[in-house]
């Protein structure tokens, strides 16, 4: 009994490295910044992910500046300033993926060309503003789903991008909950 308590106390791989040894590590390879032997997820699948993210982010953007500024109708002025607040806030996301891809040592792709070929949403309008605000909804219910399963996969392997996902998963599904509330309204 008191050697299984002796092993439980004193195993074989330490919790914990010794200060020695994390000093000696932390200089090694120090030009890959916060990636280190710990990271445990695949970076250039992360830094793809993240990527397709930071598309659908700019796509959600621009979709809904676009429908900010084409709003219109008796109903349009309190619908047009929640297209303003939710195309800020994808801006904020964007911008959030973008500064994790360089700290991981990538370079966010905002190449206009591939933008919405890598984006998870689509970007589509309407002179409508029902149809523009179903397609917001479509658009987030895109993003929930899509961030869920990133958040999923992520698991511990990097626990900064799954958190930064955690943060931007919150915010899309009160978007989605002001689109399908707005939808109710009308």
């Amino acid at each position: 009994m008191q050697q299984e308590q002796d092993e439980t106390m004193n195993p074989a791989q330490p919790f914990l490295s010794d200060i020695e040894t994390l000093r000696a590590k932390a200089r090694e390879q120090m030009d890959k910044g916060p990636v280190t032997s710990a990271y445990g997820a695949d970076l250039d699948r992360v830094l793809e992910v993240l990527n397709q993210s930071l598309a659908t982010e700019i796509v959600c953007v621009l979709r809904y500046r676009q429908h900010h500024f084409a709003a219109n109708g008796l109903n349009a002025g309190p619908v047009a300033a929640e297209f303003l607040e939710h195309a800020n806030e994808e801006q904020q996301h964007a911008d959030l993926f973008a500064a994790r891809i360089v700290q991981l040592g990538g370079v966010p792709d905002l190449n206009p060309q591939t933008l919405t070929g890598r984006s998870h949403s689509q970007y589509v309008t309407s002179h409508e503003l029902r149809a523009m605000i179903e397609e917001d909804l479509v658009a987030e219910r895109i993003a929930i789903a899509a961030y869920t399963e990133i958040i999923a996969w992520l698991g511990d392997g990097d626990p900064t991008t799954r958190r930064i996902f955690e943060e931007v998963l919150a915010t899309e599904e009160e978007h989605a909950e002001d689109m399908l509330s707005l939808l109710e309204q009308g």
